[in-house]
C-alpha cells in the first residue's frame, strides 16, 4: 500500500512522516523532482501466533510505504505533488491545528477544502482533455466512457469530490486508468498540540470529514516523532502516560486499511509466514494473483482455514481432520485472517 503525505507550510507534514516512519525529518521534506519515502511494517499478531507455530525461515509483514510530497504553498498545491499523487493507492493530508510561532490558531477546515479544491481542479482539467481524444475512437469504448465522463464533469463543477459520486464496478473499472484524485481515499492526520494528544477531534472536524467520506487520525507529531524514535520497550511506557494505548504509525495504519477496505489473506509453512492486504470482496483467483500471476491463471482451488482454528488446533491435518479447513472454489471470497494455500497448473 502506498499512501502520500501532503500538507500546506506549517502543518507538520514532515514531523508526521519522521513519526510514522522512524526517520529523521531534518533531513528535509520531499520536494517536486524527488520525494521522500519510508516504508513501515504493519504489526500483525496473527502473523506472529503462526510463526511461533510453523517456526519458519522467514516472517513477513505487510508493509506501508509512506512518500513525503512536496508541500503546498499559498495559493494551492505544488503540480509536482499533484501529478506524484496520482501513482498512489491513497492520500494523507496532514492538517494543523496547533498554534503557530506567532500564536495564530490553525484553520483545519480551510485546509482541508483547500486540498479538495485543488485535486477537484486536476481533475476536472483530466475530464475536460479525455474526451477529444475519445471523439477520433470507435467502438463500444467510446460509447461506455463519454457518458460517464460527462457525468464526472457536472460533479466536479458542482465541486462535488468524485469519491462521493455513486459509480458502478464496471464503472471504477472504466476510470482505472485515469487516476483522478479525488477518487482517492483521504486520510487527515489532525496535527495537535501537545497537550490534546490523547483528546478526541473537534466536533466541527469530525463533521466535516464524515460529510466528505474522509478518514480521520488525530495525533501531536512533535511527540509521536520522539516516540519513534525512542527504542521499543520504553515506547509502551510513554505512551501510557500521554494517555494513549499505541503509537501513531498503528492508529494511522489502522484508519489506512479501514478507509481502503483491506483485509489481510495470510499464508504459513515452514518456508515463510506472510500477510498480503486485499480489498475486501475480493475472489480466490484474484487474490492468489496478489501472490503470483501464475497462481491466478492457474488457479484449480483455494485451501482454507480460519487462522485462529489453526493455532489452537495446531497443524493444518487437525483441522482437515475436524473440519475447520474447507476447500473453495472460483466463487469464494477471501475473509480477513484466511489462512490460504493455493493449488494451480499453469
Amino acid at each position: 500500500m502506498k499512501i502520500g503525505l501532503v500538507g500546506f507550510p506549517g502543518a507538520g507534514k514532515s514531523t508526521v512522516f519522521g513519526a510514522l516512519t522512524g526517520l529523521d525529518p531534518a533531513a528535509g521534506a520531499g520536494t517536486a523532482d524527488k520525494a521522500r519515502i519510508g516504508v513501515v511494517k504493519v504489526r500483525d499478531p496473527r502473523v506472529d501466533a503462526l510463526a511461533g507455530l510453523f517456526q519458519p525461515k522467514k516472517k513477513t509483514y505487510a508493509e506501508v510505504t509512506f512518500t513525503d510530497l512536496a508541500a503546498g504553498h499559498a495559493s494551492g498545491v505544488d503540480r509536482g505533488a499533484l501529478n506524484a499523487m496520482r501513482n498512489l493507492d491513497a492520500l494523507c493530508q496532514v492538517v494543523r491545528a496547533f498554534p503557530d510561532l506567532a500564536g495564530e490558531s490553525g484553520e483545519p477546515l480551510r485546509e482541508i477544502d483547500g486540498l479538495i479544491t485543488e485535486t477537484i481542479l486536476a481533475d476536472l482539467e483530466l475530464v475536460e482533455q479525455r474526451p477529444t481524444r475519445i471523439a477520433k475512437e470507435r467502438g463500444p469504448a467510446k460509447e461506455r466512457e463519454m457518458p460517464l465522463l460527462e457525468r464526472l464533469r457536472e460533479a466536479l463543477e458542482s465541486e462535488r469530490p468524485l469519491r462521493n459520486v455513486e459509480l458502478a464496478p464496471e464503472e471504477r473499472r472504466t476510470l482505472s486508468g485515469y487516476s483522478f484524485l479525488t477518487l482517492k481515499p483521504l486520510l487527515l492526520v489532525l496535527n495537535v498540540a501537545e497537550d490534546e494528544v490523547a483528546a478526541p477531534a473537534p466536533s466541527d472536524v469530525e463533521a466535516a470529514a464524515k460529510e466528505r467520506g474522509l478518514g480521520l487520525v488525530v495525533l501531536s507529531a512533535k511527540v509521536e516523532m520522539d516516540i519513534a524514535q525512542m527504542p521499543e520497550a520504553e515506547q509502551a511506557e510513554f505512551l501510557s502516560a500521554l494517555g494513549l494505548a499505541e503509537p501513531a504509525s498503528h492508529r494511522f495504519v489502522r484508519g489506512a486499511y479501514e478507509l481502503i477496505d483491506l483485509i489481510s489473506m495470510l499464508t504459513a509453512g515452514p518456508d515463510e509466514c506472510r500477510a498480503w492486504p486485499i480489498p475486501r470482496g475480493t475472489p480466490a483467483p484474484k487474490a492468489a494473483g496478489k501472490i503470483h500471476s501464475d497462481l491466478e491463471r492457474g488457479f484449480i482451488r483455494a485451501e482454507v482455514v480460519p487462522w485462529q482454528d489453526l493455532v489452537e488446533l495446531g497443524s493444518e491435518a487437525r483441522c482437515r481432520e475436524v473440519g475447520k479447513l474447507r476447500v473453495e472454489g472460483k466463487s469464494y471470497v477471501i475473509q480477513d485472517g484466511d489462512v490460504v494455500h493455493f493449488r494451480f497448473n499453469v
